[in-house]
């Protein structure tokens, strides 16, 4: 729920739900469904969010083990600014004592807690309690973070712990029903039911701000459009019927039509202008594969099994931040300039090449999945 309602008040002497909070990008989101998941198992309830951004909602609303979803705009905003925080510290007040797991480093989530009457013995806080290791990725971290109890809990035991991790190798994201089906309209709407399709992302968030100039020297993960328009050429030479779609949200359209102009092929389509959460979940479940700068809907592709190959900048850290997926191949790109990690080090035939080993991978995989 966006913030604003009443939660439901518990039984007395019993806990309120576990709650998870999570301020961050996309792809901090989807990762972070492994806590939720690890959570949901450990105490046979739903686990309750407090997330920021408009697309949290539909992102964590009817995923495994998501209970509510409080949302503000910014933990930013000075709080006596903010009426969106001052609901959310009545909702979270409302819920009672319970156990909170804090995956925010800055102090301003712990401030509203703090408003919140969360008390130390109900907290843990990421950053001490459960620093990250050497060569730990993120995914890993949050299921060690998950087997902690803050001190008003017992231990959790050996037994526990291993249901709590067992099986979990990604992000377990799902397609809902109505998104398929939502999906399916508009490709036909669209004239796309019948192609293949191949997604690209082409733009991070952070190169689209307003005082930010994608192709800057100091943009570390900008690709140039004229290699992105060479690999879709070669894409849409290589599949006769495929159709390529250029991903984004509104404000990442603009680059996308400069990739356009340079193709000028009917069947590379710029979505970016309407996109929406749902529509790219249920894309990713039924593209026959992904392209992609190292930014969150890499991450939501990996976790639906969208064979995937990533481009990752001079910032980018596959051990930390890598995509992961249940089954599905997922190829990942670094380059060098000179001495250093760069993204202008990777070709255009470094991603052909990877985009053709996914897709060996991928249909290896379906041959032996078949009956």
């Amino acid at each position: 729920m966006t913030v604003g309602g009443t939660a439901a008040p518990q039984r007395r002497g019993t806990p309120a739900r576990p709650l998870v909070v999570r301020f961050g990008a996309m792809g901090d989101l989807v990762i972070v469904l492994t806590l939720i998941e690890a959570l949901h198992r450990r105490f046979g309830t739903p686990v309750d969010v407090v997330a920021s951004g408009a697309w949290a909602k539909p992102l964590l609303e009817g995923q495994p083990g998501v209970g509510e979803v409080y949302l503000i705009r910014s933990r930013r905003t000075p709080y006596v600014l903010s009426p969106q925080q001052w609901r959310l510290v009545r909702a979270l007040r409302a819920r009672g004592p319970g156990p909170v797991w804090l995956c925010d480093y800055q102090p301003q989530a712990l401030a509203l807690l703090r408003r919140a009457g969360v008390t130390d013995e109900w907290l843990l806080q990421v950053e001490k309690t459960c620093p990250i290791l050497p060569t730990e990725h993120h995914m890993d971290r949050w299921l060690r973070f998950a087997q902690q109890s803050p001190a008003a809990l017992p231990p959790v035991s050996a037994e526990t712990a291993a249901h709590m991790v067992r099986g979990i190798t990604a992000p377990p994201l799902r397609v809902l029903p109505h998104w398929r089906a939502e999906l399916d309209a508009w490709l036909r709407a669209k004239g796309l039911a019948e192609r293949p399709l191949v997604l690209i992302q082409a733009v991070n968030k952070r190169m689209m701000r307003k005082w930010l100039n994608p192709r800057r020297a100091s943009n570390t993960k900008y690709w140039p459009e004229e290699r992105w328009a060479a690999v879709v050429e070669s894409l849409l030479q290589d599949d006769p019927r495929a159709a390529v779609l250029l991903l984004g949200v509104p404000a990442e359209a603009p680059v996308n039509d400069d990739i356009a102009r340079l193709v000028h092929n009917e069947r590379l389509i710029n979505i970016a202008r309407e996109m929406s959460i749902p529509k790219l979940l249920a894309l990713q479940e039924r593209a026959v594969g992904m392209i992609s700068v190292d930014t969150g809907p890499a991450h939501s592709a990996a976790a639906l099994d969208c064979p995937l190959v990533v481009l990752f900048g001079q910032k980018g850290k596959p051990h930390r931040y890598g995509q992961r997926s249940p089954h599905g191949p997922v190829e990942r790109l670094t380059g060098r300039i000179g001495a250093g990690p760069s993204i202008l080090g990777i070709s255009v035939q470094d991603v052909l090449h990877a985009w053709a080993r996914a897709q060996r991978a991928a249909a290896a995989r379906a041959r032996q999945s078949a009956p």
